[in-house]
């Protein structure tokens, strides 16, 4: 049991996702990895879930409280009135702490000030550099990532880099709270027998199949290498989508595309059995999908950002490809000419995720900042 200045039990509530537990893109995994954590030391926590994603509402899941709240089931509207509604519910709630999460819910921090709700941030990547927010999109992100910065208590990014760029951008201090790691050493290699994958016969990409993943950019590529592995790409997009469509149409038969991979076991063994791990995000800090590439112990082979360079240290944990197709194509080569230096890079991995990825540790300074946030109440 963790005390406060009270003796009474610290209250949070989190909101800005999918709810829990709804293992789907980084922010979920980050709320069931905190949420049960923060539980485990007596936090009462309390998740704000989408409620059209849930057939079945229980009040409790491990302990964590669910509140199931709606939303306008609208592509551009379905995440921020469901972050609004949230908000409101968390102000009139008994909440001591309130974690948001997802820049594009910035300004809804003026809420929680006129409440006089105590509110952290968590703001994630640069959200108005992405190529799925075009025009309006982009202004409104970049607009309410400066509005997160202004009615919020404590702004949270995921690294260094992150941080420097909001201190540029919007002269705001930030706390750097890196996104954790659960890392394995085994997997069940029938896994991928599924697709009659065999060990190290293939590289890999994860993630969804939206332009600034950059997947048109390693597979066509790729396709330009004489590599004889495949090619597997996992992900896709949960809507008719003419950019999908294009990549999944490329002829070559070293492509293998697997659509959205949801049992966790598969997933695993997939990133662990890979020869080699392309990483094209570009737009976000740290990276979950890498994450998990370094955790299951992946030669990692990235696009050369800021963000990719701090988190393989500049290098000793992966090799990098600039934004170019000749670029993946020599580097498939060198991957291909290499193999013990992509042994050593499978073997290093792992060692790759420091301190600050350990989730208890990540937990650890959560906590703190919502001790002290409560003090202010």
């Amino acid at each position: 049991m963790t005390n406060y200045p009270d003796n009474s039990k610290l209250k949070v509530a989190i909101l800005g996702a999918k709810g829990y537990p709804y293992v789907y893109g980084g922010y979920d995994t980050m709320i069931k990895e905190l949420g049960e954590r923060l539980q485990k030391r007596g936090v009462e926590v309390t998740v704000y879930c989408h409620r059209a994603l849930f057939k079945e509402r229980p009040p409790y899941v491990n302990g964590i409280k669910l509140v199931y709240t709606p939303a306008i089931e609208k592509k551009s509207l379905t995440q921020l009135t469901h972050s609004f509604v949230s908000m409101l519910h968390a102000c009139f709630s008994d909440a001591d702490v309130i974690l948001v999460v997802n820049s594009g819910n910035g300004p809804f921090g003026i809420i929680s000030r006129i409440f006089r709700k105590p509110t952290a941030i968590n703001v994630d990547g640069l959200e108005w550099l992405r190529p799925k927010w075009k025009g309006l999109g982009s202004k409104y992100f970049f607009w309410a990532s400066k509005m997160a910065t202004r009615f919020y208590d404590q702004v949270i990014n995921d690294s260094d880099e992150m941080q420097r760029i909001y201190l540029e951008l919007f002269n705001a201090k930030s706390k750097v709270i890196a996104y954790g790691a659960n890392p394995a050493l085994n997997s069940d290699s029938s896994k991928i027998k599924n697709w009659n994958l065999e060990k190290e016969s293939y590289y890999l990409i994860v993630g969804r199949l939206v332009p600034d993943n950059n997947a048109d950019l390693i597979i066509e590529g790729y396709v330009k290498s004489n590599s004889q592995r495949k090619l597997v790409i996992v992900g896709d997009v949960p809507y008719k989508d003419n950019y999908a469509d294009k990549l999944k149409n490329i002829a070559d038969d070293r492509l293998l595309f697997t659509g959205y991979v949801t049992d966790p076991e598969e997933l695993k063994a997939l990133y662990h059995n890979c020869y080699g791990y392309f990483h094209g995000h570009e737009y976000g800090g740290t990276n979950p999908a890498m994450l998990k590439a370094m955790a299951y112990g992946c030669a990692i082979l990235a696009l050369d950002t800021a963000f990719n360079q701090e988190m393989l240290q500049n290098g000793k944990h992966g090799w990098y490809f600039e934004k170019n197709e000749k670029s993946v194509a020599e580097i498939v080569a060198k991957a291909e000419d290499s193999p013990e230096a992509m042994k050593t890079f499978r073997d290093t991995a792992r060692s790759g995720l420091t301190q600050k990825y350990n989730w208890d540790h990540v937990t650890d300074q959560y906590l703190e900042v919502l001790k002290q946030l409560a003090k202010k109440k």
